[in-house]
């Protein structure tokens, strides 16, 4: 097995799918959003709500990783997790994060960033009651998330004496260390691959509840 990668410096793609234009594109930015994402659902590849979440602690480490988008509005954009996790440890010392849509077919991204809070409890139950049992189940045995476990065996076995002990149960409660967050938007960035890097990148920030769009160079 080699211990090195090829070349990178060679392998590109050119953009040509589409553009964006100040003219064409809603003054609001989650109507901006909601245009572009309901066309990724369209699209029917896999996943178009995964989202990288970008979060930071006290001594300025940054975090990232792959959530899942449960919920848009222009109050914010919802996600579920562990409160214990790295994510909850730095959003508690923190409240700030990005969010960063990629949808590679159709050459576009979208970065949405802002302060965070946590969704009201009875949003987070009644979401967690949605998920299917094995979830609520899994939500209950991922405490604390990114602890270390023995192995996958010891992790199985406490899956299903978990399940042995809830079986008779119509509804599983919701353990209180899960629920929601909520990124609560103050800066968006739409940006749409073009031809020779030429990239456009439209953004909106807000002032005095109002947003500010402007094009950024490439």
């Amino acid at each position: 097995m080699t211990d090195t990668i090829k070349d990178l410096s060679e392998l590109r793609l050119s953009y040509e799918k589409g553009q964006l234009d100040e003219g064409q594109v809603d003054p609001n930015p989650h109507g901006q959003f909601l245009q572009w994402f309901n066309h990724a659902l369209q699209e029917n590849f896999l996943e178009p709500y995964a989202m990288s979440l970008a979060t930071c602690n006290r001594a300025g480490r940054p975090h990232v990783r792959t959530v899942l988008l449960r919920g848009a509005t222009e109050q914010g954009y919802d996600f579920y997790t562990n409160y214990d996790s790295q994510k909850g440890l730095d959003l508690a010392e923190s409240a700030f994060a990005e969010l960063l849509f990629y949808w590679p077919s159709l050459e576009r991204q979208i970065r949405v960033s802002g302060s965070v809070v946590k969704i009201p409890e009875a949003e987070s139950t009644a979401y967690y009651h949605k998920r299917p049992r094995d979830s609520q189940i899994a939500a209950h045995l991922s405490t604390p998330q990114s602890g270390v476990i023995a192995s996958r065996e010891l992790l199985e076995q406490r899956f299903k004496a978990f399940h042995e002990q809830v079986q008779d149960q119509a509804e599983i409660e919701k353990p209180a260390f899960w629920g929601g967050y909520r990124v609560q938007p103050d800066h968006y960035e739409f940006w749409q691959g073009r031809r020779n890097r030429m990239h456009d990148r439209i953004s909106y920030d807000k002032h005095d509840d109002q947003w500010i769009m402007q094009r950024l160079m490439p």
